[in-house]
């Protein structure tokens, strides 16, 4: 008898303890989706409260200019139904992270470690040479140009010259794939006699390297927007494994809107450096004539403006590549509460990395995996 009471308490206990994990796992599945909930609202609240900035702003700029109360209500409402009916949502938070967070190839701190023009300090930019050394050299992505011969070949190159980086010249509109395809790509290196030879490679090419080695691969688009949707539109297709390790970006919001509308499943982002319009990437003016170097400066703060409140949620982009000089906490937490990832460029010295990968722990884009070099704006 004593040995069943024993049992039975036994019993009694061990079904006690079930309970109380069973009720504890259902109160930590129901703080999930409570906290789920809240960023949903959050992020809910703010773009409602982006979309208030936004055209609260565009009726008093339209009312100072018109005078008319009409017209500015006219012309907010019209704004408010384009953006309502052409905007874009942003994918899955759980399909950007397997994009811009991939787990096999992260570097400390759980940020990814992407090889500017394939790490274009290391090897030969924009070529296979340079995609073979950021793997090499441990990178977690390559960021790769896409540009366009003249017979419409989609290839890697950042230019719209082959002068600079080639023992060739001339513009990319007037050469053909098969003039350039002749080209040694790292004639102008630093290290051109190891690399002696290397090919401008296709885009197809570059790609297939990139999926050999696994890895994200950031596509940047400099133009050529319907031509480059449709291209990069085919790749995904042949491809599927790019829609979870790759994304495409650019400075031109209608390269990232082509080409959301031509396959709304790949995941973009914005490019961006303020002053872009006005100064160059040393800060230097882009013009001599004053009020030209004024009026573009008036346009670098009103497409500053439309980055933050406009151009993102339209496009629905995962992330925003900044200039890293424009980088704080406060510019990563803002983009974070939208849903946007920052990414940073080019950062291309030790402590810079340290600063961007374990404080604001943000993803960096960098000419170099092997030690420290000028900065390429």
């Amino acid at each position: 008898m004593a040995t069943d009471r024993r049992l039975a308490v036994m019993s009694c206990a061990l079904i006690s303890f079930q309970n109380l994990q069973a009720g504890i796992r259902a109160v930590r599945r129901r703080k999930c989706l409570l906290h789920r909930a809240a960023l949903l609202h959050q992020q809910v609240m703010l773009q409602l409260g982006d979309g208030i900035t936004c055209f609260s702003a565009v009726f008093l700029v339209v009312l100072l200019g018109t005078r008319s109360a009409v017209w500015s209500t006219g012309l907010t409402a019209s704004l408010y139904l384009f953006l309502v009916l052409f905007r874009f949502p942003q994918l899955p938070v759980s399909r950007v992270k397997q994009v811009l967070r991939p787990g096999a190839r992260l570097a400390p701190g759980g940020v990814s470690i992407v090889a500017h023009r394939g790490g274009g300090h290391d090897a030969p930019e924009n070529t296979i040479a340079a995609i073979r050394a950021a793997s090499a050299n441990g990178a977690t992505g390559v960021e790769l140009d896409l540009e366009f011969t003249a017979d419409g070949v989609p290839i890697l190159m950042h230019d719209e010259t082959v002068d600079r980086t080639t023992n060739g010249s001339g513009p990319l509109s007037k050469l053909r794939f098969s003039e350039i395809g002749k080209l040694d790509a790292a004639a102008k290196h630093r290290l051109s006699d190891r690399f002696r030879g290397e090919k401008v490679p296709t885009l197809q090419e570059a790609v297939e390297e990139c999926i050999k080695h696994q890895l994200t691969i950031y596509f940047d688009v400099k133009g050529h927007a319907d031509e480059a949707a449709a291209a990069l539109k085919k790749l995904y297709q042949k491809h599927p494994v790019l829609y979870n390790s790759s994304i495409v970006c650019s400075f031109e919001p209608k390269v990232i809107y082509r080409m959301r509308q031509a396959d709304p499943e790949v995941v973009t982002a914005l490019t961006h450096r303020p002053w872009s319009l006005s100064r160059f990437g040393d800060g230097s003016p882009r013009f001599t004539s004053a009020w030209k170097y004024l009026w573009m400066q008036g346009m670098d703060v009103l497409l500053d403006w439309a980055h933050h409140h406009l151009l993102w949620n339209l496009c629905g982009v995962s992330a925003f590549l900044l200039q890293k000089n424009y980088i704080s906490m406060d510019i990563v937490q803002y983009w974070s509460e939208r849903g946007v990832e920052v990414v940073a460029w080019t950062v291309n010295t030790a402590v810079e990395k340290q600063y961007y990968q374990h404080l604001l722990n943000i993803n960096y884009i960098t000419d170099s995996l092997t030690e420290d070099c000028e900065q390429h704006y």
